[in-house]
């Protein structure tokens, strides 16, 4: 079973800035952007990134297309919303992550 450590691996092996934040969580710091987070939580890793805020008006449209999205085209990610915001987040398995999944 992969730990915490080859987590911690797998970031450096990727030459990415990165913040651990505690509690088995990181923040990704690169080419510009700081808001991908990697979590263990259980027997999987987390990845969740922020897309953009939700608009003031004309949610249903997008709404729509996000539905569209997590059930033709996502297969192992979805879309989701959380703290007025739209969330990408994707699950792997850590018991035989490897490098080139991370």
């Amino acid at each position: 079973m992969k730990t915490r450590e080859d987590i911690e691996s797998y970031l450096l092996r990727l030459g990415v800035t990165n913040e651990d934040l505690g509690h088995d969580i990181w923040r990704i710091k690169d080419n510009g952007f700081d808001n991908l987070l990697v979590s263990l939580a259980g027997p999987v890793v987390v990845f969740r990134l922020k897309v953009m805020d939700l608009p003031v008006r004309g949610r249903e449209p997008l709404f729509e297309a996000l539905l569209r999205l997590n059930a033709r085209e996502m297969i192992l990610a979805t879309f989701g919303i959380d703290d007025n915001a739209v969330i990408l987040s994707a699950s792997l398995p850590m018991e035989d992550l490897d490098y080139s999944e991370f």
